[in-house]
């Protein structure tokens, strides 16, 4: 059996989702595609593909097994560049994904400065808020900002944000700045969309939680800082969103001795076999460019 050529049709199989649509992105008949997978499940005394009459989907050991096959079939590629007269050059597709606003602000910068040095990656970005599944949306790279469960995944710390809670000064000059979380029970709130309210804040080894009447829920934090800033409420984000809005002065940070803790920033891969050598020196680019953000230093003091 050739090992390389029935991975390439699990793969392929994988991606178009469907026995036909793989066999014409690989120019072969759907019966010799349909032999692979056979070949490939009976060489793993395993199924790797769900199939029914309408869709085929990964099974738990497919998803495993997709993972390192396109890690194989990528560092393959990567060899064979190299020997056809790119050496040194990093070629190939890398695909990152980060929170929406984090990743315009932060990621975005840092990946093209990496890729003015290697024309030869092609690159994806999806900045989304919500979490992306590396495997099933095949994204090599991602910028998480969250306590992270265990998983299948590396994680490199890079940093920290803070949850700020902030309002417009002219809002605080009408209605009054809260001392303790208990006055923001005469304040109003702006809830973003996803977000966690009511707000939690820390006093010594004690939680206090409130829950001011709710003037507005904004579906983006961009519409949330608009809305504060214009004098609707107060306003929880976090403090890589509020920092461009603070330094203008259309807001201020309050209650800054009882925020929560830091939510940690992390530079995520799949863990397994080694990846390719361009997305490897990615991963580096961003640590070190993510760990040198003021922003990020912040609330790591």
């Amino acid at each position: 059996m050739d090992v390389l050529k029935v991975m390439r049709s699990f793969v392929a199989v994988a991606d178009e989702k469907g026995f036909a649509p793989a066999a014409r992105s690989l120019r072969l008949s759907p019966p010799v595609v349909t032999r692979d997978i056979a070949a490939l499940e009976s060489r793993l005394g395993c199924k790797l593909l769900q199939r029914t009459t309408r869709q085929v989907r990964l099974t738990e050991a497919g998803h495993r097994y997709l993972a390192d096959a396109r890690r194989i079939l990528a560092e393959i590629a990567e060899a064979e560049a190299s020997v056809t007269g790119s050496v040194g050059d990093l070629r190939g597709p890398i695909a990152v994904t980060a929170p929406a606003m984090f990743g315009r602000l932060h990621v975005g910068p840092a990946i093209a400065r990496f890729a003015l040095r290697h024309p030869g990656i092609v690159f994806t970005t999806l900045f989304l808020d919500r979490m992306v599944d590396l495997i099933e949306e095949r994204v090599d790279v991602a910028v998480r900002i969250a306590h992270l469960p265990n998983s299948s995944t590396v994680a490199i710390r890079v940093g920290a944000v803070r949850h700020m809670l902030c309002a417009a000064p002219t809002y605080l000059d009408e209605h009054g700045e809260p001392s303790t979380p208990r006055d923001l029970d005469g304040l109003e709130a702006i809830d973003v969309l996803g977000s966690r309210f009511p707000w939690s804040f820390r006093t010594g080894d004690r939680t206090l939680v409130a829950q001011p009447p709710t003037r507005l829920v904004a579906n983006s934090v961009e519409m949330a800082i608009e809305a504060a800033a214009a004098g609707c409420g107060v306003v929880r984000l976090l403090s890589y969103q509020a920092a461009e809005a603070i330094v203008a002065g259309k807001l201020k940070a309050i209650l800054q001795p009882f925020e929560p803790e830091p939510v940690p920033v992390h530079v995520v891969h799949l863990e397994g076999r080694a990846s390719p050598r361009r997305t490897r020196m990615l991963i580096d680019h961003l640590v070190q460019d993510l760990r040198n953000q003021h922003i990020l230093k912040q609330a790591e003091s």
